[in-house]
């Protein structure tokens, strides 16, 4: 099963879930991405604390969404609030579609990073349950 995360630039909330997801998921066949319909840079500097300190270490870099990546999901996570589901309204695309809204974390506060970090691994650790 492929599953595939996504957020605005996939340079924050898709890769935290991204990389938590690979982190505790035990079963070798479920795979995990991530993508953003806006190809981003870097992250802030509190957001590379807060990741440290969370102990999240990034996989990939910031990648963006095209026809072939979303045709080989199974599953599409939308780890943002700021992305519409009708972005995905194509049956050729994806079978299943779920939306998290997690905000984004528009300043450079550490504290906020945390929190989004915090909410996306309670996500992760349900989704990782539900597909056991």
């Amino acid at each position: 099963m492929n599953i595939l995360f996504v957020c605005k630039h996939n340079v924050f909330r898709s890769r935290v879930a991204e990389a938590y997801f690979k982190a505790i998921n035990q079963n070798k066949n479920l795979k995990a991405s991530s993508a953003g319909p806006i190809k981003g840079g870097d992250c802030s500097k509190n957001q590379k604390k807060a990741l440290k300190e969370e102990k999240i270490k990034f996989i990939s870099k910031p990648k963006c969404l095209s026809t072939k990546l979303l045709e080989k999901q199974d599953l599409t996570i939308i780890v943002a609030d700021d992305i519409s589901i009708n972005l995905f309204n194509n049956k050729d695309y994806n079978k299943r579609i779920v939306h998290w809204n997690v905000p984004d974390v528009l300043d450079d506060n550490k504290q906020k990073s945390h929190e989004t970090i915090q909410l996306i691994k309670k996500k992760v650790k349900e989704l990782v349950k539900k597909l056991k």
